[in-house]
């Protein structure tokens, strides 16, 4: 009966929402908050319930989350991150790291709670991409400068909301704030986002390419929708959350040389999948329970509006883009976004918040969803009043402050180097990270399978020295590589820093020793590194200094052939992080 008692109840959502899409569309309102109202009335909480089982109401829910969030993590690419350039990265991060600040701040004014005032800071942190492109295009506003910035700060909010989910869904696991349990908690679900994204962007992209040749649009969407389906049960049994699967199955999946044909057969589903999702929204609302918390509501919603119209924009600004530019990114950054329901669901499903944050959140973030086309509209007579309002000494100031910013930009010989430095520093940081993960994995490998290393009969330093060799000889390449990009890194820095005008003739010799003096540094910093976060696993020192020599000795006589292994892995990566998309109608 549960069956046929699901399958009526997503009719009636289905129904429910195409009648409320016609209808809104129809009176020029935006359809989001619609079907969250749409939700609410059909729900098990209001008179004439069409739809009360939990179970039903649950699965709905996941169903359009796990969709949902694959088809952004679609719209979320590591070309496109890397594309966002320093400066708004670095905006978005004081943004949503002020606006995490300002929601606990607000959650603990109300008395809430730590980690209802924690999960607050969450919800309020992040903006909606959905509601903040579709203002953008009802507006006219796609192809627009400011739109880029806009884009650019949605991408990097993305990678920002996994460590959100994953810090959240630790503290929601363990049940407390206590950092220690939170750390660990955060360590597994962390070597699971790495080692998911490395292993993913190794495979999927191209297995997803390998289908695509098929040319049968239907082969190609089934896979995919595997891959999503498949990814979201792999992070549910490992014990995080769906969304979370989803989210990075997708962002592996916009790697592929054919994401555009996917992301063109998604879109129905998504369409289809967002008017579940916030239906489902609705349905877990108590409207008379909201009542109670109307004020808060509202307040935090005005916070929202003002906190990231006014951060955004000063970000925006401070790193030289013109007063009205700014203005409009931060208008239409001024919402409480999908990821943030997806974040208030996780805290309620997991029971680490009270059952009044979720409708709260959600009324807060349906009065930002309705505001935010009008807010957007609202710039020139928000730049006309402030010239009345801004004295105008402060008007010549601002005005020379974004001239001397244009001045300072890099241009021909600076702007070379300064990719060729970002080259180095992010090739160094991307080795250093896999060798780490590799130790972390080797630690949580010896956390958890102890059992199986007795019945073979090793003891804990045996077991200690085998998964250290293991992960220490693995990381012999991605060494390698490490030492020769610090190499190469110091050398740049010793041709730049040491002038033969101050040195004389003992340029060359200087210029010699800080180009050795860096990688060893680098090599150095990383054995401490390695050494904190492998002390778990670390063996005998007499076996852990034989084991180096080893590795050393192995590392002169295969260097050439470690040099082309890791040069094979690094082109794979490239080619796949670097290769243009195909268009949507052009076949594999």
């Amino acid at each position: 009966m549960h069956d046929i008692g699901f399958l009526r109840d997503l009719a009636l959502v289905m129904l429910v929402a195409g009648a409320t899409t016609v209808l809104f569309q129809r009176l020029r309102i935006p359809v989001l908050p619609g079907y969250i109202l749409a939700g609410v009335v059909i729900g098990p909480h209001t008179p004439g319930v069409l739809v009360a089982d939990p179970r039903a109401i649950a699965d709905i829910s996941n169903l359009g989350v796990v969709l949902l969030m694959f088809t952004l993590g679609l719209e979320f690419s590591v070309r496109k991150l890397r594309q966002v350039g320093g400066t708004v990265l670095l905006v978005t991060v004081i943004e949503v790291g002020f606006m995490l600040w300002l929601g606990y701040q607000i959650g603990l004014l109300f008395g809430w709670g730590g980690r209802n005032a924690l999960f607050l800071g969450a919800i309020v942190a992040l903006s909606s991409t959905m509601v903040a492109m579709r203002a953008l295009e009802e507006s006219g506003f796609r192809q627009w400068p400011f739109a880029r910035l806009v884009i650019g700060m949605l991408v990097a909010e993305d990678m920002l909301t996994i460590v959100l989910l994953t810090l959240l869904t630790a503290i929601a696991i363990s049940g407390t704030v206590e950092t220690g349990t939170a750390f660990a908690l955060v360590g597994h679900l962390g070597l699971f986002v790495l080692a998911g994204m490395i292993v993913g962007l190794l495979l999927l992209p191209r297995l997803v390419d390998y289908v695509a040749r098929f040319d049968r649009d239907e082969t190609l969407l089934v896979s995919v929708l595997g891959i999503c389906f498949g990814t979201s049960l792999l992070a549910a049994w490992l014990g995080f959350s769906v969304a979370l699967g989803a989210f990075l199955a997708g962002a592996v999946v916009a790697e592929a040389h054919s994401a555009s044909r996917v992301v063109h057969l998604v879109e129905p589903l998504r369409d289809m999948f967002a008017a579940l999702f916030f239906v489902a929204i609705g349905l877990k609302i108590d409207p008379f329970q909201l009542a109670h918390y109307a004020l808060p509501a509202v307040l935090i919603a005005l916070t929202v509006m003002l906190g990231k119209s006014v951060v955004c924009s000063a970000g925006m600004f401070f790193i030289g883009h013109d007063l009205r530019t700014s203005l409009r990114a931060g208008l239409c950054m001024a919402q409480i976004g999908e990821f943030s329901f997806v974040i208030a669901a996780l805290g309620l499903t997991l029971h680490a918040v009270d059952d009044f944050i979720y409708p709260t959140a959600v009324a807060a973030a349906l009065i930002c969803m309705v505001a935010s086309p009008y807010l957007l509209r609202s710039t020139e007579l928000l730049v006309r009043a402030g010239r009345h309002i801004v004295p105008r000494p402060l008007r010549l100031v601002i005005t020379s402050y974004s001239g001397w910013l244009e001045n300072l930009r890099p241009v021909d010989e600076n702007v070379v180097l300064a990719q060729m430095f970002r080259r180095l520093l992010w090739h160094i940081a991307v080795n250093i990270s896999l060798v780490v993960t590799l130790f972390v994995i080797g630690a949580y490998f010896n956390a958890h399978n102890a059992v199986w290393f007795e019945r073979l009969g090793l003891d804990r330093d045996t077991r200690h020295s085998v998964i250290w060799a293991c992960a220490l000889f693995l990381s012999l390449p991605l060494l390698i590589a490490v030492y020769r990009k610090a190499e190469a890194l110091g050398m740049l820095l010793a041709e730049l820093g040491i002038r033969e005008r101050f040195a004389g003739s003992y340029t060359q010799a200087i210029r010699q020793v800080l180009a050795k003096l860096i990688p060893l540094a680098t090599l150095l910093v990383l054995a401490i590194l390695v050494g904190v976060l492998g002390s778990t696993i670390l063996p005998p020192r007499g076996v852990a200094l034989s084991l180096v020599a080893v590795c050393v000795f192995l590392a002169i006589i295969l260097w050439r052939g470690l040099v082309k292994m890791h040069a094979r892995l690094q082109a794979a990566l490239r080619e796949t992080l670097e290769k243009p998309s195909s268009s949507p109608n052009e076949s594999s």
